[in-house]
């Protein structure tokens, strides 16, 4: 059941969906920026006006990603126990976003994750450093959702595999300029929620459509996905992908490091707790997510385990060797096949959320990034000239540049599974954002040496070690699979960049000249803490 068996049914009914998506956020976005989007509060914080629920709603939206929903579950299909690790790894990550993150965040921050370091550090080079690594977490996230958008297009266009991808590639990043640069942050927060209630949705009409063709016996839906697996019971236990060796275990560790450790450092979950009045707010937003977000990973373990049963491994490797397409053609099993209605009805559903779930991610991720480069490193170098009007209208300019960055890196990394390229932007964010920011929030001796170290200490090595990984050359699975220049073993570079991260802090803080600013770290504690002074 490739792609090559859908018919023309099949395609009309699923772009005609994507169209009616389309057309209902733009028509969102066109509605929002109708209020006044020349404030900076407004385009990037959407005026601080949403309730937790709405903002709760909003966060999961944007985090349930392309990796989410077509990724993990591909990676369940294909390595069956080793694929889970993904969904447990995002989940858990939320804990540290509730216990560390969210509220101290609010308080300390106006837009941005500079905005926490900078209160009190020496803010040009600090805001230099947090907006350059911001950016380049974003890109990287921003790839994963176009290599996702790519290989659900070319599914149901069939035989125009790469033409469909590169279209599809290019008219994702085209949309996701509009939203973020006529609608701000308001229309971009409900894109994200009217796509968070519509994956929710798809996911639990897939769920259980899964468990009532095995009769509710999750013991069966296990047993026929080893079966049809190809690798028996050896497909439910760990090993297929990170245990054959000493090599693929230090890999899962840097991998789970990475998801584990990410999600806090990543800029456009962080920009979401200031869009609520209040710090309580933003943590009451973080359990309103959690509880979205957990019972969503948990179906994708249905998920994932249910298109290995119904579809078949080698089925879905056949459609799409990294397994992105293995949600679309459960779909269009479980509706009753290629040639029946249901089939078809299922599948485009699925297919239209699966790209509203891109649309919506990408456009959160633009905002985010785009707001780095303004609010961070245009205003760091203007500081004293830069009005916030001009402040937003850079930000615009900035979303059409990083758009382009996203298009070409997506093109390039087709073949890549999303939910594995998501896994690398995590590493970075862990290694470059994390350590700068718990050092801030927590430690009194912290210093801008040691602020600055931190970044380009985590970012530096975690890019190079990517650089220098197998992803990049040396294998039949790279991007450049024709050279070798191959010299670190892992693929993701979490188990040694996120170390390096924190180490780099330490050691500029220790080597500093100048001492930390007690008056301002007292009061920065006082205002994450109390919310005292919070804008």
């Amino acid at each position: 059941m490739s792609g090559q068996t859908l018919t023309t049914q099949h395609q009309t009914l699923a772009l005609l969906l994507f169209s009616a998506f389309v057309a209902a956020t733009l028509a969102i976005t066109t509605w929002v920026s109708r209020h006044r989007q020349g404030s900076a509060e407004e385009f990037y914080a959407g005026g601080r006006l949403f309730s937790p629920m709405e903002n709760g709603f909003a966060i999961a939206g944007d985090y349930m990603s392309a990796a989410s929903f077509l990724g993990i579950s591909g990676l369940i299909a294909l390595f069956g126990y080793d694929g889970m690790l993904y969904s447990v790894g995002f989940l858990v990550a939320w804990l540290v976003v509730l216990l560390l993150v969210a509220e101290l965040v609010r308080n300390c921050g106006r837009f941005t994750l500079a905005d926490v370091v900078a209160a009190r550090m020496s803010e040009r080079p600090v805001r230099i450093a947090v907006g350059t690594s911001s950016v380049t977490v974003s890109v990287l996230y921003l790839v994963a959702q176009m290599v996702g958008a790519g290989s659900l297009v070319a599914l149901f266009l069939g035989g125009t595999t790469e033409a469909a991808r590169a279209w599809t590639v290019i008219g994702v990043g085209a949309l996701m300029v509009v939203y973020v640069s006529v609608g701000g942050m308001r229309a971009t927060t409900w894109i994200q929620i009217v796509k968070a209630v519509l994956l929710m949705a798809g996911a639990v009409t897939l769920t259980v459509l899964v468990l009532v063709r095995f009769h509710g016996d999750i013991n069966q839906l296990l047993d026929t996905a080893a079966e049809r697996s190809g690798y028996g019971k050896d497909f439910l236990s760990p090993g297929r992908k990170y245990g054959a060796d000493a090599t693929a275990r230090f890999d899962f560790i840097s991998l789970g490091l990475a998801l584990v450790l990410g999600t806090a450092g990543l800029p456009h979950i962080l920009a979401r707790f200031y869009t609520v009045p209040t710090a309580r707010a933003a943590r009451r937003s973080v359990v309103w997510s959690i509880g979205l977000i957990g019972s969503f990973y948990l179906m994708t373990i249905v998920l994932g385990f249910g298109a290995a049963a119904v579809v078949g491994t080698s089925e879905v490797r056949a459609s799409n060797a990294a397994g992105n397409t293995a949600i679309p053609l459960l779909a269009l099993d479980l509706g009753g096949g290629p040639g029946a209605t249901g089939g078809t009805v299922l599948f485009a559903v699925v297919a239209a959320v699966a790209f509203a779930t891109i649309l919506a991610v990408v456009a959160g991720i633009t905002l985010a990034s785009s707001a780095s480069v303004a609010h961070d490193l245009y205003a760091s170098l203007k500081r004293r000239q830069a009005g916030q009007h001009s402040e937003v209208a850079v930000a615009r300019i900035a979303a059409v540049g990083i758009g382009a960055a996203a298009i070409a890196l997506g093109l390039l990394a087709q073949d890549l599974n999303v939910a594995f390229l998501v896994g690398l932007a995590f590493a970075v964010a862990a290694s470059a954002n994390l350590p700068v920011l718990l050092y801030s929030l927590f430690w009194r001796n912290f210093t801008t040496k040691g602020a600055v170290w931190s970044v380009y200490g985590g970012l530096v090595p975690a890019l190079l070690l990517v650089l220098l990984s197998p992803v990049v050359s040396g294998s039949p699975h790279s991007l450049f699979p024709g050279v070798d220049f191959q010299f670190f073993p892992l693929e993701n570079p979490g188990l040694v960049s996120i170390p390096l991260g924190f180490l780099a802090g330490w050691a500029g803080t220790v080597c500093s000249r100048e001492p930390a600013d007690e008056a301002k770290h007292a009061e920065t504690e006082v205002r994450s803490l109390t919310g005292a002074g919070a804008a």
